[in-house]
This record gives structure tokens, C-alpha cells and sequence, in this order.
């Protein structure tokens, strides 16, 4: 029938519309929101390599600290222990992932990058890292444990 969509014109505008943007650097641009749903959005929506280190890394969290709160705020995943705190946020750029720990001076040894704010510290991981579980899990283990950011 003229003027007729077919289930497979359909099926691919709904599936165009439902891509999420990526914002200049990479980041996915996914809605607020909070509990586990929104994370996952954000996690398929990394682009290429980031997407499998995005789930490990949740999968990670999840692990070490059973009960974790999960929200998106801000176009990135943030982990905490109550409703409105955080203590571990990831951000997609170009060329790697950020792991922003909220009192990561206060880890101990402390992540490597520092910030410009003096509680604030990162990791970097690109493309090819090895991801240091054991250390990672030390400093999420640790991170739980201090006070979350007010977000």
C-alpha cells in the first residue's frame, strides 16, 4: 500500500530513534535516572572497546559491594552507598574511561591521576590496559566505606 511503512522500515527508524547520542569526546548522552537501568543504558552505549570494560567494571562493583546504589547523573554512572552519595563515578572521553573516585586522596595507595579538586582522584584506562582488578577492587572496597559525595 502507497505510503505504508514496512516492519522493516519500522524496526530501523525505531531503532535510529532509540541510539543514544554520543557527546563531543564520546560520552553517551543517557537520560537521569536511578537504579540499575539507566547504568546498563549507559554501559551498551559506550562505543567500541568501552563497553566491555564498562560492564567489568560494574560487574566489579557489584561484586565487592553487595547492596551498591546505581544511579545516572550528569551523562555517567555513579556508585554509592545511599541515595544522594557517591563515592565512584565513570566518564567516556575520546581515546579512555575515567574512574572519578569522590575521596580517592583518601585511598590508600591513591588512585594515580590527580584532580584539580584535593579530594578528587582518577584512573585513566585505555584501550589495551590491563585492568589491575585486585587493585581496583582494594580501592572500590575502600571507597565504600568513606563518606559519599553529595550529588
Amino acid at each position: 500500500m502507497a505510503g505504508r511503512k514496512t516492519a522493516a522500515t519500522e524496526t530501523g527508524a525505531n531503532r535510529q530513534a532509540r541510539e543514544p547520542v554520543l557527546l563531543s569526546g564520546g560520552n553517551p548522552q543517557i537520560a537521569k535516572g536511578h537504579g540499575d537501568a539507566p547504568v546498563q543504558a549507559y554501559i551498551a552505549a559506550m562505543p567500541g572497546w568501552k563497553s566491555d570494560v564498562g560492564r567489568r567494571l560494574d560487574a566489579l562493583v557489584e561484586r565487592t559491594v553487595p547492596g551498591v546504589r546505581k544511579a545516572v547523573k550528569w551523562n555517567s554512572p555513579l556508585y554509592g552507598m545511599e541515595e544522594q552519595t557517591w563515592f565512584l563515578g565513570i566518564h567516556c572521553f575520546a581515546k579512555y574511561i575515567k574512574l572519578a573516585f569522590f575521596n580517592g586522596a583518601s585511598l590508600q595507595p591513591p588512585p594515580p591521576v590527580e584532580s584539580k579538586q584535593p579530594r578528587v582522584r582518577y584512573v585513566h584506562i585505555h584501550e589495551g590496559d590491563a585492568l589491575d582488578e585486585a587493585q581496583l577492587v582494594d580501592w572500590v572496597q575502600q571507597a565504600s566505606r568513606l563518606p559519599g559525595e553529595r550529588m
